[in-house]
């Protein structure tokens, strides 16, 4: 059985600080600070005039902060089960922007968001714990139709690969990766949570799901071992 959403969310009410450092980023994923990087210069080129963006599982902020070095002043809404992620982000990023801040509380499975209400839409290491397919495709239209034409949506997640030799030589590399950071000990509880936690999907997997949905171009940033940032651009109305 995979963790419920309560369960989700009272791990990460506790693990604030944990995602607050903007210099490290997440340490449990691989690449993290070159992921922020290189997803908000991706959104600054392909959205120079955005205005709005949105956040989903925004953490303690990082990647809107990334975002906000490169277009600053904008608007900012920021999504997140944990209402102490949304109170550290909201903490953070209010100060970095002369925009408006505004918080939600919520699944992006269950939340409401306005039709074509953002130029750009960040979702940084939260989609893995969609579940169904039906689920993916209804959150990834969803985040389409929140953009306005020629507004861009980026990601950096946990992902599989659809070939199990490879699955198993990424998995094995990845807890290398693991316990050179914190040990043993970190990487196997690093596993367990992502065992009762995750249900990631494979990146060609989530590429075509973009194109289904309606983004007229896609483009991955970054990939390495189990983990990559990529995202899709909505076609100009003009």
């Amino acid at each position: 059985m995979k963790s419920t959403v309560d369960e989700i969310r009272a791990r990460f009410d506790a693990e604030v600080e944990r995602f607050s450092n903007l210099d490290t980023g997440q340490v449990a994923t691989v690449d993290a600070p070159l992921a922020m990087a290189r997803v908000a210069e991706a959104a600054a080129a392909a959205t120079p005039h955005a205005r709005h963006v949105l956040d989903v599982g925004c953490g303690a902020g990082n990647y809107t902060l990334k975002l906000l070095g490169h277009l600053p002043g904008l608007d900012v809404t920021l999504v997140d089960l944990s209402q102490p992620m949304l109170d550290r982000a909201a903490a953070r990023v209010t100060p970095a922007t002369t925009g408006r801040v505004s918080v939600i509380q919520g699944d992006v499975r269950d939340i409401t968001l306005p039709d074509a209400g953002f130029d750009v839409v960040l979702a940084s290491a939260v989609l893995h714990h969609l579940r169904t397919d039906d689920e993916w495709r209804a959150v990834f239209a969803k985040l389409y139709r929140a953009l306005r034409p020629g507004g861009s949506v980026w990601i950096f997640d946990l992902i599989e690969s659809t070939v199990p030799a490879i699955q198993q030589l990424m998995w094995r590399q990845y807890g290398e990766f693991l316990s050179r950071q914190q040990g043993d000990a970190y990487r196997d509880r690093v596993y367990a949570y992502v065992e009762k936690e995750d249900t990631p999907r494979p990146l060609m997997y989530q590429l075509d799901l973009l194109r289904e949905v309606g983004f007229s171009a896609v483009e991955v940033l970054h990939k390495n071992l189990c983990f990559a940032a990529f995202g899709g651009i909505k076609a100009d109305a003009g």
